[in-house]
């Protein structure tokens, strides 16, 4: 990997996870800078990956209770989170501090900063790389990812074009430990009584991140102007009264809208800002960093350790069948990208004050429902993407009702392993592919019984059987799923197939799917 921020720790913790051993470049001092006002939000899947991968300590955060909506002095919309569907703000420091704590504990991992990438070559069998910084270094491995932001060098080595808009929206920033009357929450307040629209989130110990819309193109914003927007802002809510504050940091963030053209050059790949730039209307380019390292982890394992299921009725051979799985990375992620940014693009306008667009968004949703949904990880500016199209993805079975979520992100229902503990399926994730059985009643039996049991002595063979690594495990239920309903979830935790009953044959298939394999 090249570039150790977010994404480039996430992947080589991720890769590690799969027992695959990764070097890790980065052309910086390794370092971490803290920004407060610098901050990601993250949604409870990706949340759970992070937890995951940094491991050891809970990352410290805030879960939003609520979420809000201001209009002048009227509260017009409340947004209420039960257990485990809220967002996750943090410090981004904080994130990568925790990942490099979590990267240097790893055996698995090579981490090299002060290394400049400056050339790049590809052969048949892997990838050279070349830095700069001290004496020059030649590296080798099998594959590379650019990781390496907006500016990625890998990008411009590999000559990809990155098209998109410049300054689609620019926010005035401020951190700040203050008292104000919503802790644990977060809001955006429309024409506040002498001031601007801000978006208020909280975060851990009393500290806010406060953002101010500003023009896309204007003035630079000086210190004096930022502090009179504090003021203006907490003297608002606190109905005039003088605010006391504590001023942590400032800054001025500009959101682009950009997309590179490819995704995947033969063995190199490009990942989180390196391959998309969003950021308006709330969306998050951290979160969907993590959604990158999450779908191309597993398919890079797969490559590296050469399980791909090859031929299915010897009609793909195994190389084959591992170019599809690879390609499929571009496929989902690129074309996840393109959805949300195309409705940036419908819904930007709308937002800030346009008109007449409101018939091209889905249901006709409103400015401040759109400022919501992307906060907040809903509808197309904010909830995961679904793979159904996905040449990766089975093809729903008619009368299965868990079918119609093939594709998307697994519910986070608790599971089972025979013989172990019950918790919840994102627990499990990152390893292999996890074959759940929806089995109604299954608690009041312990579960080292479970293996002579039924249905299990098949299901258990049939898993043993399949072309790459899973584990089994017994949910109490599933939403939508009929009891002895097989659901197949991929290792970033994507529901692949949804099966009604144990069938070796088909569960065998639709695992070999995930291999890339051409399948009937």
């Amino acid at each position: 990997m090249v570039g150790a921020g977010p994404v480039g720790l996430a992947l080589a913790l991720a890769l590690a996870r799969h027992d695959v051993p990764s070097v890790l470049l980065e052309s910086g001092d390794g370092e971490i800078v803290a920004r407060p006002a610098r901050t990601c939000v993250l949604r409870p899947d990706t949340a759970a990956l992070a937890q995951r991968l940094a491991g050891a300590a809970e990352l410290p955060g805030t879960h939003w209770r609520v979420w809000r909506t201001i209009r002048r002095r009227q509260c017009v919309h409340q947004e209420d989170f039960a257990p485990g569907s809220a967002p996750f703000h943090l410090h981004q420091h904080t994130l990568t501090g925790a990942l490099v704590a979590a990267v240097r504990r790893s055996e698995l991992v090579d981490f090299v900063p002060g290394r400049r990438l400056t050339e790049l070559e590809q052969h048949a069998h892997g990838v050279r790389a070349r830095t700069a910084g001290g004496l020059g270094v030649t590296w080798s491995g099998s594959y590379l990812v650019g990781c390496d932001g907006a500016r990625s060098t890998v990008r411009k080595l590999l000559g990809v074009r990155f098209p998109g808009r410049t300054s689609v929206e620019r926010r005035a920033v401020a951190a700040l430990r203050t008292p104000l009357p919503w802790p644990d929450e977060a809001l955006v307040h429309r024409e506040p009584p002498g001031g601007e629209e801000v978006c208020a989130r909280s975060l851990p110990g009393g500290v806010w991140r406060l953002d101010w819309q500003l023009p896309p193109r204007g003035d630079l914003i000086t210190p004096q102007d930022l502090l009179g927007r504090v003021d203006a802002t907490l003297a608002a809510w606190s109905d005039g009264a003088e605010p006391a504050y504590e001023l942590l940091d400032t800054g001025v963030h500009t959101a682009h809208q950009r997309l590179a053209r490819h995704w995947r050059s033969g063995r190199v790949f490009l990942a989180g800002d390196a391959a998309r730039l969003l950021g308006a209307l709330g969306t998050q380019s951290v979160d969907e960093g993590l959604r990158d390292v999450d779908n191309l982890a597993w398919k890079l394992a797969v490559a590296w350790h050469g399980t791909g299921a090859g031929a299915v009725s010897g009609e793909s051979s195994e190389d084959t069948a591992l170019e599809l799985l690879l390609d499929s990375y571009e496929e989902e992620r690129r074309g996840a990208s393109v959805a949300r940014l195309r409705a940036l693009d419908q819904a930007v306008p709308l937002v800030h004050g346009g008109s007449g667009l409101r018939a091209l968004l889905p249901g006709g949703r409103g400015p401040l429902t759109l400022l919501t949904d992307g906060h907040v990880g809903r509808g197309a500016l904010g909830a995961p993407a679904g793979y159904a199209d996905s040449p990766l993805t089975s093809a729903p079975l008619p009368g299965l009702g868990a079918g119609e979520a093939v594709g998307e992100v697994a519910a986070d229902v608790p599971v089972t392993p025979p013989g172990g503990e019950r918790q919840p399926l994102r627990q499990r994730l990152g390893r292999g592919l996890l074959v759940v059985l929806v089995a109604p009643g299954s608690a009041v039996w312990e579960s080292r019984h479970w293996m002579n049991a039924g249905v299990m002595p098949a299901l258990a063979a049939a898993v043993r059987g399949l072309p790459l690594r899973a584990e089994l495990l017994v949910a109490e239920a599933y939403p939508g799923a009929d009891p002895h309903t097989v659901l197949l979830v991929r290792p970033d935790g994507h529901l692949a197939a949804a099966l009604p009953g144990v069938d070796p044959g088909g569960l065998h298939t639709c695992a070999a799917a995930l291999s890339g394999a051409t399948v009937p």
